[in-house]
């Protein structure tokens, strides 16, 4: 018979071992799960009850409202990653920022920023970037490391920048907001791109010769047209992101409802960016995409509430008036929008592939989750919540060396496991000790989700690493991918110095006054009928006895 109080320690170590032996993470987290289960029932620790649970776990992980954001917004990316607005606008940035030493660079982490923030995945990223930029930049002379290096970096902000996926599950796991969580991630996003644009600059400045500036007789597009070009790459996306993100973050639309939306939005850029579509279809297009904006107006209103509430009052109802018939106008346009689509061979096609893609995306979440749920079920039947709380709540350092410890160890983690196997194992037995030692939880999975970047860019186990070694030319050596991954891994792990020095990154949006004076609050409760009496009474100078011996009828 196996002690109790080595059945969490051995489970832990068996999932190790299946892991590494390359087994499937889902079955490896069910198989080690039941196994240690069974040995638990028999060795009398538990009874089988514990495990009728399941079915009624696995059932809320499918009708769980929060995951079912992943698949809108999967389609969504995998839609606008695939109809050609990644290409236009790193062609135009490209040629922008063209002239100076470095400026590809920029243009390849503006648009990894702005395609995470459409795509959600990693893979879509790095993919797009790596098949568009990676031959120019190969072209005009930059150096192999530092121009696979930015590549993979880029496609890794991904995971931070909302509506992230990371986000979704983080919020899931440890039972926040997803919005809440959205709001916090701004902050290290941000800043996180201002770091990988700072390293740029200091290798234009120290190595001028890795990366040099596309002379003139290469660039095509001057004044208007290549600003054109440049804001039909951004304003789009950037709008259909804000009224995605608007309506979760005031409170408007569950993650669900907005994914749904951002969906549509997705469907009609790619359609309104073909270049097949008909001239009725592209004013058809037009004409829904700016219904569904109108009617989405105002939710964006109620941010101007605080500073002109009158105005955005009126406003509102004025735009309020026109929903009704705005949807008529937004659903006739959808529908010949949708028509075009299907009319074009290319348009059924890039609609099928990113459904295929998101389908494998969401059963292979759902399978990791549910796997992980009967493994978490079983530790936790086996004291293995006590076991972590023990072994992680005496470390030395209080919290600070508890943040030490978790990070060091999710990063060495990222070395094998995916972010949502590590999201789904991991996060669920670190969060507990969080709580309890007084830790935000938001701001503890933001942290987590800025570390767990750090597992696409490891050599030579980094996901991003094998993405762009798939796609890059052959004269390219795994060697500069791999070496060129490391200088961006050092600025993700000073980024995550910069979170656990500076947590008002994370929480600023989150800590709003309310702008209400506790002075003024006043609380008024209906008086008695003997408050009555002594009321009148002192009015009319005289004393007030209560009578207890009657009760009134």
């Amino acid at each position: 018979m196996i002690p109790l109080d080595l059945m969490a320690p051995l489970m832990f170590g068996g999932l190790v071992v299946f892991m590494l032996i390359g087994f499937p993470v889902t079955f490896s987290l069910a198989a080690v799960g039941l196994f240690f289960g069974f040995i638990a029932i028999e060795s009398g620790y538990f009874d089988f009850a514990l495990l009728q649970a399941l079915p009624e776990r696995v059932f809320g992980i499918i009708s769980n409202d929060t995951l079912l954001a992943i698949p809108f917004f999967t389609l969504m990316g995998a839609i606008l990653e695939r109809c050609g607005l990644a290409e236009d606008l790193l062609d135009g940035l490209g040629q922008l920022f063209g002239p100076i030493p470095g400026g590809l660079g920029y243009a390849v982490i503006i648009v990894g920023a702005i395609l995470g923030a459409i795509t959600g995945t990693v893979a879509a990223s790095v993919i797009a970037m790596g098949l568009i930029s990676l031959p120019v930049m190969m072209r005009y002379g930059y150096d192999q490391r530092f121009a696979t290096g930015v590549i993979a970096a880029s496609g890794t902000i991904t995971q931070l920048i909302p509506p992230s996926l990371v986000l979704i599950v983080l919020a899931d796991v440890l039972g926040k907001s997803v919005g809440d969580m959205y709001a916090g991630a701004w902050g290290p996003s941000v800043v996180q791109v201002l770091l990988f644009a700072g390293y740029v600059l200091l290798v234009s400045l120290v190595k001028p010769q890795w990366v040099p500036g596309i002379p003139k007789s290469s660039r095509t597009l001057h004044g208007w047209p290549l600003i054109k070009k440049c804001l039909w790459g951004i304003v789009p996306s950037a709008v259909l992101i804000f009224l995605v993100l608007g309506t979760i973050f005031l409170g408007l639309a569950t993650p669900t409802e907005a994914g749904a939306m951002g969906t549509v939005g997705a469907i009609g850029l790619a359609v309104v960016h073909h270049p097949e579509l008909s001239r009725h279809g592209r004013v058809a297009g037009w004409i829904a995409l700016v219904a569904i904006t109108v009617i989405c107006v105002p939710a964006s209103l109620m941010l101007a509430d605080e500073w002109m509430p009158a105005v955005a009052g009126a406003a509102r109802g004025f735009f309020e008036k026109l929903r009704a018939p705005l949807f008529v106008v937004f659903y006739i346009g959808l529908g010949v929008m949708m028509w075009e689509g299907v009319r074009i061979t290319k348009l059924r096609s890039l609609i099928w592939q990113a459904s295929q893609n998101t389908m494998r995306i969401t059963a292979m979440v759902l399978f990791i989750l549910i796997g992980s749920t009967i493994f978490v079920l079983v530790f936790r039947g086996v004291n293995g919540d006590p076991f972590i709380e023990h072994l992680l709540s005496h470390l030395p350092g209080g919290v600070t060396g508890f943040l030490i410890f978790v990070n060091v160890f999710v990063f060495f983690l990222a070395f094998f496991l995916d972010f949502f196997e590590i999201a789904f194992i991991i996060i669920p037995l670190l969060a507990p000790v969080a709580a309890k030692l007084g830790i935000d939880l938001i701001w503890f999975g933001v942290l987590l989700c800025v570390n767990m970047q750090t597992s696409f860019m490891h050599p030579p186990f980094g996901f991003a690493l094998f993405y762009l070694r798939s796609i890059a030319p052959k004269e390219i050596k795994s060697s500069a991918i791999y070496w060129g991954a490391i200088p961006w891994v050092v600025l993700q792990l000073i980024m995550v110095a910069i979170v656990i020095v500076w947590p008002g990154l994370v929480t600023f949006m989150l800590d709003k006054p309310s702008g209400v004076d506790p002075n003024t609050v006043k609380i008024e409760l209906p008086q008695t009928e003997f408050q009555k009496d002594q009321e009148q009474n002192e009015k009319d100078g005289e004393e007030t006895v209560p009578d207890f011996s009657t009760p009134k009828k």
